[in-house]
């Protein structure tokens, strides 16, 4: 099968089409002809050499989430069949014309979706919920915070949380970016370059702060991550761009009675992962399916371009997810 292999740590250009074997599957998984496959920012962190990939997974292939059509399954599955259409969440290995997924990972695509579309959904919607309402507990009524609005995390985040009855609020890089959260149900989107998160969201919550902080930058947005908190709120972490050691003022911690938590998704047990996958179709799936929330695609690429779509992801100018395309 053609693959997308790092060559060697480093730039986007050492992502080079190869040729590998086709993946074998255990009893428990199914064997996808990849149609489409998203590019996350982990991605980029393993190409540069900085995330190394479960033992379990293949070491040079990069790729985390899928969208295309069973053609084997193991023994032991039973909700899925060949010919089946679907998309799922993987450890690695997705940047292939082939890739071996746990049953329990898949989820069927929405009719009203492309390939292109479903490929977008799995990392950052099997993310968002993992955190903001497993870890974070996000109820209705409650407010969220989400840095990187304009992100595919971001993107992602914003919908989610406005269809389930949550006031979103969200930080970009650009007023261009910030209209964008908006458009997508965000109550205001702060850029911040131009302006103090923390006093506009104090501004905006009347002195109260946000209930939750979804946060992938870390660093010198951790303390006004604090302040921007009401109490009993809750800030998670799920990346930190801006650097992992930080100074915190622990008694605003204690005074507010704040919960400070995080968690990396890729190396969970498959169980964990299947029981999001559960609550994503139970939850989720039927506002895809209404048109409700909607996938937001930036750019797609042939599989070729790989190493292009990474400078892109690494550009930061894009709003939504990027996609490799296999047809």
């Amino acid at each position: 099968m053609k693959a997308i292999v790092i060559t060697q740590p480093g730039a986007p250009e050492v992502l080079q089409l190869a040729e590998r074997p086709k993946p074998t599957f255990s009893a428990d998984e199914v064997l996808v002809k990849v149609s489409a496959a998203g590019i996350n920012r982990p991605d980029v962190f393993q190409r540069k050499g900085n995330y190394p990939p479960p033992a379990r997974a293949p070491q040079d292939i990069p790729g985390l989430e899928i969208a295309g059509t069973i053609v084997e399954v193991g023994p032991n599955v039973t909700r899925w069949k060949v010919g089946d259409k679907i998309c799922a969440l993987v450890m690695g290995g997705g940047y292939a014309e082939y890739c071996n997924v746990p049953a329990g990972q898949c989820l069927p695509i929405p009719e009203n979706l492309s390939f292109i579309e479903a490929a977008s959904l799995p990392e950052t919607f099997f993310t968002v919920w993992s955190n903001v309402f497993d870890r974070a507990h996000l109820q209705k009524g409650e407010s969220l915070l989400i840095h990187g609005g304009s992100s595919g995390i971001g993107v992602t985040a914003i919908q989610m949380a406005k269809a389930l009855g949550s006031t979103v609020y969200a930080t970009a890089g650009s007023d261009e970016k910030c209209k964008f959260c908006e458009k997508l149900g965000a109550a205001k989107a702060i850029n911040y370059k131009t302006e103090n998160f923390a006093d506009v969201i104090k501004q905006l919550t009347n002195n109260k702060g946000v209930d939750v902080i979804l946060d992938m930058i870390g660093g010198d947005y951790t303390a006004p991550n604090l302040q921007s908190l009401a109490e009993d709120g809750r800030l998670v972490f799920i990346n930190t761009m801006k650097g992992k050691d930080v100074n915190i003022d622990l008694s605003i911690v204690m005074r507010k009675r704040l919960t400070i938590t995080g968690s990396m998704l890729r190396s969970r047990e498959v169980s964990f992962k299947a029981a999001i996958a559960q609550n994503l179709e139970k939850s989720i799936w039927p506002l895809l399916k209404s048109g409700e929330i909607k996938p937001i695609i930036y750019k797609v690429f042939p599989v070729d371009q790989a190493a292009t779509a990474h400078q892109l992801m690494e550009s930061g100018e894009h709003i939504g997810k990027i996609v490799l395309d296999f047809e």
